[in-house]
């Protein structure tokens, strides 16, 4: 029930706050007052807060900022405390205004202009255990006890939550010279429970007063009337109902967890499998969904068990839903590749309603496209979205996982009018639908489009994207930067030659395709510095070693890779150490050992499989056949000789390593291309160009 009561003379009632005080947990202790002068230096708006409470979203109020503190360990939030020259609240800003707080650009005495923001109640339930007291912000709080031990105690605190706000004055003394209690972190109120015999509900608005004190802070003991008692009839008479009103639809951008009561209306984007899993609770099962609304906001929707149960025939995709009475939960960024730092998690009560208008405000999905070129700098595993013109499609073909189960892989290259093109890896299921699709049309002498969502970016082997499961491709979709893609490729970009970023590529840098003589490397002494150089030669292969120009490998994929570790003979099957597993057939790999030589000198390199196979022009697996099954040695000699006393442009990674005791520089071959006498002619008449007269 809730009450008015006196405090020192002062009137404290339900309405929303005109002044802040402190209650103390004690009782016989005395209580303090914010003192607010009538004369301000800026006009603030006066009685915002009290609009705010009671409901005001529109008026868009010029307040001070008393007080600002960091708060939460998982995830960093800040609280303020403002003011409007009346009254003082405390105020949760949104994660993505956290850096005008870092900055510097919101601080103690700035004076903002609240742009975006809600008042929201926030339900909580604290067991109290018969002694000491329950300690509350000064929010605007509603208390409900028992009087036995162990009895629950339940409260609603109002929240303002600062949406989106604006810096009026950046720096501004605190208008009206007011007294903050303790540095402005004012103390909490701490309830003792009526020691009645009966329960008792009480309602308390913890307000800011302007009682002027010329003398220093005047001691007050607060007055507090005699608990209601409700008459024996009505003893247990049953809950109190719930606020069943319909919540109020907001942005994906404005949830929060401060939040009592919302709702969102948005597109389902992608839908995972139902997966099920094992840990130390038991068995469980669990899918995801990703949403989209009319402003962009993008958030990922989790259920488990019986609620995945519930949901999961009813959630597809491309359908627009209204969604609430779910939690806020921080997003695990190991499995949530969105930028939102929250995910919903649906419970029991949750609702998740079909909207049957189609809602043309809400875009049936939304891309982030990154330029194959800013690829090459992309960390690894990071995840991203990618556009481009598939110009080859490799069938499709199976690997054998780490857990021995067998996956299709399917490689499709894209390039785009950065001038770069790259490897793209369709793993599992994507293979069949999209693959098969691509690889018609591909046959069929065209040149699609593909678009993908949520790429996963590996750095093996040089740059590559590869599909995980909750990618999306989309094949000549209907957004814009399909169609200004595929007219320019028709317009002359087709013909335009385009650099892979594939395999094992030079990093962008200051000696990126720098031309070297084989004696420069060494006297330059390049590879001896902590990072590896890359530099180019025109060479030609004088010699191959052919007594061990291959290894067995590992064909188990880990991730998106295949693991390609030696494995031995176990009998009549293969081991690999690394995964623990034996299989029948393994992989050859190649790991061949070659002299270069140019008009300078000549070197030792290394050459793995992707720059063998330039070389030679056959797969490590049929040379090692040729020789050891076949044991044809006149057609093991012509592949051998095919790659000798040709003049290659050789890229190469130059690096200082330790064998034992003992540093050498290893160089290594990561591409390796027939010399294009065109080109090198130009390439000559560059530098002739450039020389001084």
């Amino acid at each position: 029930m809730k009450k008015q009561f006196g405090v020192g003379g002062l009137a404290i009632s339900h309405n929303p706050p005109s002044r802040v005080l402190l209650f103390p947990s004690n009782p016989n202790s005395s209580l303090s007052s914010l003192i607010f002068p009538p004369k301000m230096a800026v006009n603030l708006t006066r009685n915002a807060i009290s609009a705010i409470l009671d409901g005001d979203v529109n008026s868009k109020p010029l307040v001070q900022v008393i007080d600002v503190k960091l708060i939460g360990s998982s995830q960093e939030r800040y609280r303020l405390l403002i003011s409007d020259g009346v009254s003082t609240q405390h105020a949760m800003i949104a994660t993505q205004l956290n850096d005008r707080v870092k900055s510097g650009q919101v601080r103690k005495g700035s004076v903002v202009q609240l742009v975006e923001y809600i008042c929201s109640i926030v339900q909580s339930r604290n067991s109290y255990e018969g002694k000491g007291s329950v300690m509350f912000e000064p929010e605007y709080v509603e208390i409900s006890y028992g009087l036995e031990v162990g009895v629950i105690v339940s409260c609603n605190l109002r929240i303002i939550v600062v949406l989106n706000m604006e810096t009026i004055i950046l720096d501004c003394e605190i208008i009206g010279n007011m007294q903050i209690p303790g540095g402005a972190d004012t103390a909490a109120p701490k309830v003792i429970p009526n020691s009645a015999t009966n329960g008792s509900t009480m309602a308390v608005n913890f307000m800011s007063g302007a009682h002027a004190a010329n003398n220093g802070a005047q001691d007050f003991r607060p007055t507090v009337q005699p608990p209601y008692v409700p008459p024996p009839n009505y003893k247990h008479h049953g809950p109190i109902m719930r606020n069943e009103a319909p919540a109020r639809v907001i942005p994906i951008a404005a949830l929060n967890p401060y939040q009592g009561r919302w709702a969102i209306k948005a597109r389902v984007t992608t839908k995972s499998e139902m997966r099920r899993y094992h840990n130390a609770k038991g068995d469980g099962k669990v899918f995801s969904f990703d949403v989209l609304d009319s402003d962009g906001g993008e958030i990922r929707v989790t259920c488990f068990n019986a609620v995945a149960d519930r949901f999961y025939n009813i959630i597809e995709v491309g359908k627009v839903y209204m969604i609430s009475k779910g939690s806020l939960k921080p997003a695990s960024k190991n499995f949530n590749h969105l930028s939102n730092a929250w995910e919903i998690l649906l419970e029991s009560a949750s609702s998740v309603d079909l909207c049957p208008d189609e809602d043309i405000s809400i875009p049936k999905q939304q891309f982030s496209f990154r330029p194959i070129s800013e690829i090459e700098s992309a960390e690894s595993n990071s995840i991203l979205d990618i556009i481009g013109i598939v110009i080859s499609v490799n069938p499709a073909v199976s690997i054998l996982r780490k857990n021995g189960m067998e996956t299709q892989r399917k490689n499709i290259n894209l390039k785009d009018m950065s001038g770069r093109s790259i490897e793209l890896i369709l793993w599992g299921d994507f293979c069949n639908k999209e693959g098969q699709k691509l690889q018609e049309l591909f046959e069929s002498g065209m040149f699609p489009v593909l678009a993908a969502k949520a790429a996963k970016v590996s750095d093996f082997s040089g740059k590559s994207v590869g599909t995980i499961s909750s990618s999306q491709i989309f094949i000549n979709p209907d957004i814009p930067e399909a169609h200004s893609l595929k007219a320019w490729f028709d317009q002359g970009g087709k013909g335009i030659t385009s650099q892979s970023i594939s395999r094992e590529i030079m990093p962008v840098g200051a000696k990126n395709e720098i031309r070297k003589t084989i004696s420069q490397i060494r006297d330059e002494g390049l590879g001896r510095s902590s990072k590896p150089d890359w530099v180019s030669v025109r060479a030609t292969i004088a010699f191959i070693k052919t007594d061990t120009f291959c290894y067995t490998a590992c064909p188990l994929m880990i991730g998106d890779r295949q693991c390609n570790k030696k494995v031995t003979r176990s009998g009549n099957r293969w081991l690999c150490d690394r995964c623990n597993q034996e299989f029948e057939d393994c992989d050859y790999r190649y790991l061949l050992q070659a002299q270069i030589q140019d008009h300078t000198g000549l070197t030792w390199v290394t050459a793995f499989q992707e720059s063998s196979e330039e070389i030679l022009g056959c797969s490590a697996k049929e040379l090692y056949m040729l020789k050891n099954e076949e044991q044809d040695a006149d057609r093991f000699a012509e592949v051998i000789h095919s790659g000798l006393f040709v003049e290659f442009l050789l890229k190469l990674k130059v690096k200082e390593e330790t064998y034992g005791d003992e540093q050498k520089v290893k160089i290594t071959i990561v591409k390796a291309d027939r010399v294009d006498f065109a080109s090198e002619s130009r390439y000559l008449l560059d530098v002739l160009s450039k020389q001084p007269r």
